[in-house]
């Protein structure tokens, strides 16, 4: 099975091409270029490179959410462009579940966190033991102050990851025992969205079409939030 991968939900942008959990092509940039302009060069680049055509791919899986709202909507919106047709092939990610497969290979507690900004981060903990990833919380938005008390409780050393992860090992170190992923393991990246996506369908979850994939989001985007205030609703 061959599954084509993306993310672009924070900075960096990610596409990869995996066969049987081998990766024959990945791509990743953080360069400050907006995803829309490195975001399709960057799946050409990885389908010349796995000698691969969009027709021979099984699988489109994508990091949906949560995220930047403006990169999650180009990420979703470029899968949707590729899959046009009525075809079961789409499998949405959780950015924060993906992000435990970087560690894949070791035995480790992942906190996933993304920056939400007012101190607020996108979080979910797992536990990574023997090539499994199990959730130990839910995907939220919350205060890095409440993320502290729920990783308190956990009485374990939790490794950080994600574009929220300085930010809270900063913020938390002195208090927690926790550490700071490896720089090529700290971002979100495609091969891990590839190697969620098969797990899940591992699990039994269903591929969709393009027309039922949509963004995934943990709280109202800040433009809504500020029309309902300017409203007094």
């Amino acid at each position: 099975m061959k599954i084509l991968a993306i993310d672009c939900t924070a900075g960096p942008a990610s596409v990869a091409i995996l066969e049987d959990e081998k990766v024959l092509a990945k791509q990743f940039k953080n360069e400050g270029l907006t995803h829309s302009q490195t975001l399709v060069p960057m799946i050409k680049e990885v389908l010349d490179t796995a000698r691969t055509e969009l027709k021979d791919i099984d699988i489109f899986a994508i990091n949906s959410g949560p995220g930047s709202f403006t990169g999650v909507r180009i990420g979703v919106a470029a899968l949707k462009g590729l899959t046009q047709g009525d075809a079961a092939n789409c499998v949405p990610v959780s950015t924060l579940r993906s992000m435990a497969y970087n560690f894949i290979d070791s035995d480790a507690t992942v906190c996933a966190v993304m920056d939400a900004r007012c101190n607020q981060v996108y979080t979910a903990t797992f536990e990574v033991k023997d090539g499994k990833v199990n959730r130990i919380s839910d995907d939220e938005a919350i205060l890095i102050d409440e993320l502290y008390e729920k990783l308190k409780s956990l009485k374990k050393d939790v490794v950080f990851v994600g574009d929220g992860a300085v930010l809270c090992y900063n913020i938390l170190s002195e208090k927690l025992h926790c550490t700071l992923a490896p720089e090529d393991r700290l971002y979100q990246n495609a091969v891990s969205v590839a190697l969620c996506a098969k797990d899940m369908l591992d699990e039994g979850v269903k591929a969709i079409t393009c027309t039922d994939l949509l963004p995934t989001y943990l709280r109202v985007p800040q433009a809504e939030r500020e029309l309902k205030r300017r409203l007094g609703q």
